[in-house]
């Protein structure tokens, strides 16, 4: 053996080895990431409801584009302070916590949707309708003025590994699908309401509330027992 090849044996297993990243599963986790930080019924989405209601559905529409101005906003805050930790997250025991530590937080979070009642301090939309970007900007603002949703966004990044600090293509990447999840959920929730808008009271708004509650708990768990038992890796 050449004293060259002793030397590439010994020490190339300990080169970097970078992981090939699947964009299209990136733009998923994006997405999913999205619809699950704007799926809860708070004060943003009571807001749509009643404007969708009283003002039509592209004004509800124009509410929810405020709302997932906002949501991006603390997204990239969040990614940008989880990127001076990457060190310590790329360490695969370190990794292994965070993603117990998001899946517990998730979960906490689907408990807490799921018994909460967003109609208790529910006040009603006027009935003028004012302009679309008027809609959009009071949004951004109620959205703005909640920055727990950060600690939501530091669950969802660390089970999903979503903070990817030498790719900025696929963070951009990955950013951009956060809104388009956020934006498709809003969308829906507005077609769903102008369809059945008759029918839609404030027992529908509790309804949608818990169901999003029960979704969220049996998503955590299934990424609980998926890390705890290696079964799961995102």
């Amino acid at each position: 053996m050449t004293r060259n090849s002793y030397y590439f044996l010994n020490f190339a297993p300990v080169m970097p080895f970078h992981v090939p990243i699947n964009i299209l599963d990136f733009i998923f986790k994006g997405m999913l990431i999205g619809m699950i930080a704007s799926a809860p019924m708070g004060p943003v989405g009571i807001l749509c409801v009643q404007r969708t209601l009283n003002k039509g559905r592209w004004y509800g529409f124009a509410t929810g584009i405020g709302a997932a101005v906002s949501d991006i906003f603390y997204a990239g805050i969040t990614g940008l302070g989880m990127t001076f930790v990457m060190d310590l997250v790329d360490n695969p025991q370190t990794r292994f916590y965070l993603q117990i530590g998001g899946s517990l937080l998730l979960l906490a979070f689907g408990w807490y949707t799921y018994r909460t009642d967003p109609t208790r301090k529910m006040h009603q939309s006027g009935q003028q309708k004012g302009t679309l970007w008027y809609n959009i900007w009071t949004a951004f603002l109620v959205t703005f003025s909640n920055p727990l949703i950060v600690f939501l966004f530091l669950a969802l990044y660390a089970q999903f590994a979503f903070v990817l600090p030498d790719h900025p293509f696929e963070m951009i990447v990955g950013f951009l699908s956060i809104v388009g999840g956020a934006l498709l959920w809003w969308w829906g929730l507005t077609w769903l309401v102008d369809k059945i808008r008759t029918k839609f009271d404030a027992d529908g708004i509790r309804i949608i509330n818990q169901v999003i509650g029960v979704a969220v708990i049996i998503g955590s768990v299934i990424m609980l027992m998926g890390t705890t038992t290696n079964l799961l890796r995102w």
